[in-house]
């Protein structure tokens, strides 16, 4: 029998998880609150099978195989079967709590409970639940169906036998895992990213060089296949906000202040490449 997972969340970040999840065999579950951000998500797996299937990744019939085992609802309640339930939404703690303390009184009592945040400390997600053992970070990257990495993240009482299930779940899907041993806001990967893009915005807010050259530097100097202005625009400028200002909130370390500047263009909108503009115009 196939394992079951529920994906919490059909963004960009959910969907890729689904995708990955469905075309490794698994039985998924897309859950978000509108069918209009559900019908984004499945269309958005359907696209990149297509594109699998044209660079002859995998085949034809694997793809609809594949989206056949996507399943999509509205309904958190879709989700009392799963083995395991990755939540993927917005970086905001109280969203990430209401949605947890929800499955803690849906899912099975062996359900390991995920999430796919990416700079919230899991011990503080895990709280509104009854069974903080049971909660693990499931960190992938964007986009997920390309991105090799997938930072495991114990938290304060995560059990070994949670992080154990945690990543056969990630290798199951084909991502190399590190284990992240201490709850730090940000973990690994976010904390190093989100220092480089605040000190890069700092340069580029006083002044001191372009962007461009900014971004020249970290490619050329350091190998970088990115540069960090670049990313944040990849990645988008408002993530990368939400993502050093819970850094900063938890260790009042001064070098993930987030700069005024980002503040400023995600008042004006200006995102990076999803609304057009960011450090570069697209």
């Amino acid at each position: 029998m196939a394992k079951k997972l529920a994906v919490i969340g059909a963004g960009l970040m959910g969907a890729g998880i689904a995708q990955v999840s469905a075309q490794a065999g698994y039985e998924v579950t897309l859950r978000d609150v509108t069918d209009e951000a559900l019908a984004r998500g499945k269309d958005a797996i359907a696209a990149s099978y297509a594109k699998f299937v044209a660079k002859e990744r995998m085949t034809a019939a694997d793809a609809e195989a594949a989206l056949a085992r996507v399943t999509t609802t509205t309904d958190l309640e879709a989700a009392a079967d799963a083995d395991i339930v990755v939540e993927a939404v917005f970086e905001k703690i109280e969203v990430k709590q209401e949605i947890f303390a929800a499955l803690d009184k849906i899912v099975r009592d062996d359900a390991v409970l995920a999430s796919n945040t990416s700079a919230i400390p899991i011990t503080k997600i895990a709280a509104a639940t009854a069974r903080p053992e049971r909660v693990v970070g499931t960190h992938f990257f964007s986009p997920v169906p390309m991105m090799g990495l997938c930072e495991l993240v114990r938290g304060y009482k995560t059990s070994d036998e949670t992080l154990a299930r945690a990543r056969e779940f990630a290798e199951a899907v084909g991502k190399t895992c590190i284990v992240v041993n201490r709850d730090v806001a940000g973990f690994v990967t976010t904390r190093l990213i989100s220092a480089l893009v605040v000190e890069a915005v700092k340069l580029y807010e006083s002044g001191v060089a372009s962007a461009e050259d900014i971004d020249v530097a970290c490619r050329l100097g350091f190998g970088h296949a990115m540069g960090p202005l670049a990313t944040a625009d990849l990645t988008g400028v408002d993530i990368l906000l939400h993502a050093a200002g819970n850094i900063y909130t938890e260790s009042q370390d001064e070098k993930f202040a987030p700069p005024e500047i980002m503040r400023r263009m995600v008042d004006a909108g200006d995102l990076g490449r999803k609304s057009g503009q960011g450090f570069y115009t697209y």
